[in-house]
């Protein structure tokens, strides 16, 4: 799936991105980091090394078999943490729903390209015949995945992770739940201090802390240059952040004794869907590296999803270290904890 996004270029986590750096104060509120060239310390050559030590005993699970899909599917063990992660769509207003410049248009399902990904209306007697096409209007594209330090149970984190899903952004994930070992300590050697999110363009050398000025940067780099209205409301906004997550308080922040993986995994997933949402939490909690391929609604991904392995749903998972592929939330979560946790 690597290949189709062309992430190729993308290093392995054995060898994770450190640069030395010089900080650059572009105002009184804005921390801001221009990277010069890769400069590897011997700090980051000491942790590469012991991320190195353990890339054998990563394998799938005995016997494992990655399970079919069930589109709306819920696990009756996940109903209750499926409704909690729900809460973000009513307190955010549906922020991250949808992909910029989202339209939508019905066109007859005989004349619908086969091959093409779109959502079938014959639940509607009235659309019956009809399948509904997405589309959207989009920036700019990185040629290489945005970095971003973050965990989940951060309010400012998660006002950045929902501007990467309108703008439908790609971005490498650096995971830095509370005694995490590896990517919490980094971001306070690369930037300064440990503060939450720090971001990284390595298609700019651009690196900055502070949620809005992340914001305003990747509206301004990779979008039309306006800040959505529900990201642009202020301590408004930091608070609704902070209620969207109430249902799973202390989910994703805390860290669990985990494998470093070799390279980091890749997700179809998208911030304001409750089932990418669980998994997201796994994924942070065992601090495992991962390209998030953004794919809300409207998202060209979601096409290219559809059509490599014929079928669309998030969350969807590929670990190149395993060579696992597999949808459902539920089983992914497990994958993830049988295969990392220690």
């Amino acid at each position: 799936m690597a290949g189709v996004l062309n992430f190729t270029s993308t290093p392995p986590i054995s060898t994770p991105i450190w640069r030395h750096h010089k900080t650059k104060t572009i105002s009184s509120k804005r921390v801001s980091v221009i990277r010069s060239s890769t400069e590897v310390s011997d700090t980051a050559s000491t942790s590469s090394a012991s991320a190195k030590s353990g890339p054998s005993a990563i394998t799938a699970p005995p016997n494992f078999k990655s399970p079919e899909p069930k589109r709306f599917g819920v696990r009756p063990d996940k109903v209750a943490d499926v409704i909690t992660a729900c809460l973000n769509l009513l307190f955010r207003f549906g922020t991250g729903v949808f992909v910029s410049g989202y339209s939508v248009s019905l066109v007859p399902k005989n004349e619908y390209p086969p091959g093409q990904y779109g959502l079938e209306a014959a639940g509607y007697a009235m659309l019956a015949g009809f399948i509904v096409k997405e589309s959207s209007k989009l920036g700019p594209r990185p040629e290489k995945p945005i970095e971003i330090y973050e965990f989940e149970g951060c309010p400012f984190c998660r006002k950045v992770r929902e501007i990467v899903a309108v703008l439908d952004l790609d971005v490498l994930f650096y995971p830095c739940p509370r005694n995490g070992p590896t990517f919490r300590p980094k971001v306070g050697q690369m930037g300064g201090k440990q503060m939450f999110p720090y971001m990284v363009d390595p298609n700019t050398g651009v690196a900055m802390y502070e949620s809005d000025d992340i914001i305003k940067y990747l509206v301004q780099k990779y979008g039309d240059g306006n800040v959505p209205l529900s990201l642009s409301l202020g301590l408004l906004t930091t608070l609704t952040a902070g209620l969207a997550m109430i249902g799973r308080a202390g989910k994703g922040s805390i860290y669990t004794k985990a494998k470093m993986p070799p390279q980091p995994l890749e997700v179809w997933a998208y911030e304001a869907s409750p089932f990418s949402k669980l998994v997201r939490e796994v994924l942070v909690e065992l601090e495992l590296p991962h390209i998030l391929h953004s794919c809300a609604r409207g998202s060209p991904k979601r096409q290219e999803l559809f059509a490599t392995v014929g079928h669309f749903q998030a969350p969807y998972l590929e670990d190149p270290n395993t060579g696992v592929k597999m949808f459902e939330s539920a089983e992914i979560m497990e994958y993830l904890r049988a295969t990392y946790a220690l």
